[in-house]
């Protein structure tokens, strides 16, 4: 039975990285998921080719605000380089399968490098909203994980190592970037919540006593699909707002598009960099 799974999952990933591979002029070298407001920074691509979600057998669609359901590929910085303008998260109502289909077709599609990206809470009380994290390691005790069930063998082992989740290498590099560029980047580590409720600031408080420096409701099952299948990873938070209980106010969707939109120049000048500067 579990066999039969593994190869109805795999004839689906191949079936939908060759969609995409029809679509395409070139071979994608880095893959970069936009998070919530993030979006616009696809624009920049040059040579774009255009693929809406709904076209591609098997793929989700987005649903949220902010996420705009494209895949866009072409070229930026001299790298070849496919973004998607949106993603899944479980909340939408998505089997943990489902909201991490995309990084399996990536990986059908020759791409070996990702840069993920998340609008964010700041639990740090030394972050503001604005403020650009690397994220160095993330938290995810509280989610179904996105290897559950038949492992798909031609992907990656039963029981993944996850000692290196993002690659500090290109940690390395971004950081290099962002000090020749003068823009003020933030490391630490992203503790994943199911959503799509904000959290409580008693739930904040346990975070921030386990570690965790900013929150959200996205990446990390990417990420651990990503480490699975062999790829390397590079994780930035945008802190959209501050988490529950830190501020004195409520906490809405409307900041989170709000700060993404503010800091989009500074968003857009670093990822360009940094795909210029990454060692394919």
């Amino acid at each position: 039975m579990n066999n039969l799974i593994q190869v109805d999952k795999l004839d689906r990933i191949k079936e939908a990285a060759s969609y995409i591979k029809s679509k395409l002029n070139n071979k994608p070298q880095v893959a970069i998921i936009l998070g919530s407001g993030l979006g616009p920074f696809a624009d920049q691509i040059e040579n774009a080719v255009v693929i809406d979600y709904k076209d591609i057998p098997g793929f989700p669609v987005s649903t949220v605000e902010g996420h705009a359901g494209k895949l866009v590929c072409g070229t930026i910085s001299g790298k070849n380089v496919l973004a998607m303008k949106g993603r899944f998260h479980y909340y939408e109502g998505y089997e943990i399968s489902q909201v991490v289909f995309h990084i399996r077709v990536f990986k059908m599609l020759g791409i070996n490098d990702i840069l993920v990206t998340n609008a964010a809470g700041g639990i740090n009380t030394e972050f503001t909203p604005g403020d650009l994290m690397l994220i160095t390691d993330h938290i995810s005790f509280f989610a179904p994980s996105p290897l559950r069930g038949a492992n798909i063998d031609e992907f990656g082992p039963r029981f993944p190592d996850m000692c290196e989740a993002y690659s500090k290498k290109l940690i390395s590099i971004a950081e290099n970037v962002a000090w020749k560029l003068n823009i003020n980047i933030k490391k630490g580590v992203y503790a994943f919540a199911q959503g799509p409720m904000f959290e409580t600031p008693a739930e904040i408080r346990a975070l921030r006593i386990l570690g965790a420096d900013a929150v959200g409701m996205s990446t990390v099952p990417e990420v651990i699909t990503a480490r699975h299948a062999g790829m390397r990873v590079l994780g930035i938070s945008c802190i959209t707002n501050m988490a529950a209980g830190i501020l004195d106010q409520p906490l809405n969707h409307e900041e989170v598009m709000i700060t993404a939109k503010n800091v989009e120049n500074n968003f857009s000048t670093l990822v360009k960099s940094i795909i210029e500067n990454w060692d394919i």
